[in-house]
């Protein structure tokens, strides 16, 4: 080898020993992927959470919005993803109308929990005036029925408003869950 090439031979070999080490350092300081920090905290079951609604909400015509909030009231962190199931509950616990349609606006994200940490949910009411009476079959609501996220238990959040009694007319809708409390008039 000549002088030049085995300087330059020095230096490769100086260059990848130093990243052999550096890189492993590397890796570890990185923040873990996602599927990792998921793999760390189960699912929030509804046990787990406290369900909520944040009033006043805020009228515009036809609609009303507010903001369903879920309070990790257990001992440890928790997860949600995606979307909660929500209906109108009739006075003995039947369903009115049909299941909240869900409103993909928001990017689905998972959403760690805290020990007392809340996320919140954009809830939109239909006012049910706007749908033929025929159609709708309007009635009495006296709560929601909330399946939070990736369960198949529900909670009652107590809550009364007119809704449709007859399956067809979508006059609930629902976005992806959110990180942190709804504040009615600036959250979406």
């Amino acid at each position: 080898m000549t002088r030049i090439s085995l300087k330059h031979w020095r230096i490769a070999v100086a260059g990848i020993a130093c990243a052999a080490v550096l890189t492993p350092a590397a890796a570890l300081a990185a923040p873990a992927h996602p599927a990792a920090r998921a793999a760390a905290a189960p699912s929030c079951a509804t046990s787990s959470l406290r369900v909520w609604l944040g009033v006043p909400g805020d009228s515009a015509t036809g609609h009303t919005a507010y903001q369903l909030e879920l309070s990790n009231i257990s001992n440890r962190a928790c997860t949600l993803f995606g979307f909660p199931g929500v209906s109108a509950v009739a006075v003995g616990g039947g369903q009115l109308g049909t299941p909240a349609a869900r409103d993909h606006a928001d990017a689905t994200r998972l959403v760690t929990l805290g020990r007392g940490a809340t996320a919140h949910v954009f809830l939109v009411i239909t006012n049910v005036a706007f749908f033929p009476p025929a159609a709708c079959h309007p009635a009495n609501a006296i709560g929601l029925k909330v399946f939070p996220p990736n369960t198949r238990t529900a909670t009652v959040v107590s809550f009364s408003f007119r809704a449709c009694a007859r399956r067809g007319p979508v006059f609930l809708r629902v976005r992806t869950t959110v990180a942190g409390t709804g504040i009615p008039g600036f959250s979406t």
